[in-house]
């Protein structure tokens, strides 16, 4: 069980900050945006993403405005333990498509000092929680949740709605495939019976 009292009084503490969101909401640029600031401030940054999402880049996490930042994909949660050596901070993007591993890894990172950074989806298409999400905003110092707008009514959207009938989990896709809506389109769009 981890106290906080008993840290020594000059180790340097971190903590977990997760954005999280529907598609469209901003995630990416709004993790973008602390990470640069990190940079500004002279901080040593790391950027992670999994290595399933080229739908921009293979080597830089890209908003859907088009803002990037270099990145390494990777394919499983403990590799960002075994490439944090030295660092300030961690960013983590698409952390929804993350093994729950993830979970320890970020925990063990601000434990030893590192601000860890996180974005992701926190439901699926089927407005379920996402992957590691859950356990990410239940165990981070802060967590900020931004909305899209709704395509339907133009009210503040939480939900990414799929197009298609596919009932896999997994489908990267872009506004060909996902549209955010609110929750009342988003029920009259997924559940028309209820």
């Amino acid at each position: 069980m981890f106290i906080e009292s008993n840290l020594p009084n000059n180790r340097k503490r971190g903590w977990i900050e997760v954005v999280s969101g529907s598609m469209f909401s901003g995630k990416t640029e709004e993790l973008i945006r602390r990470l640069r600031r990190a940079e500004i401030a002279r901080q040593k940054v790391e950027i992670f993403k999994p290595g399933i999402d080229v739908r921009y880049s293979a080597t830089e996490v890209v908003s859907h405005d088009e803002k990037s930042i270099r990145s390494t994909a990777i394919d499983n949660s403990a590799t960002i333990l075994l490439l944090s050596g030295n660092v300030d901070v961690i960013g983590i993007d698409e952390a929804q498509f993350f093994d729950l591993g993830l979970i320890d890894v970020c925990n063990k990172l601000a434990d030893m000092g590192i601000r860890v950074i996180v974005a992701g989806l926190d439901m699926d298409f089927r407005g379920q929680p996402f992957g590691p999400m859950p356990g990410l905003m239940a165990c981070a110092e802060y967590v900020t949740k931004v909305h899209a707008i709704c395509m339907r009514c133009g009210n503040l959207a939480h939900f990414s709605h799929r197009f298609s009938n596919l009932e896999k989990l997994v489908v990267l896709g872009e506004k060909d495939v996902y549209e955010p809506l609110c929750r009342e389109c988003y029920y009259d769009v997924f559940r028309p019976n209820l």
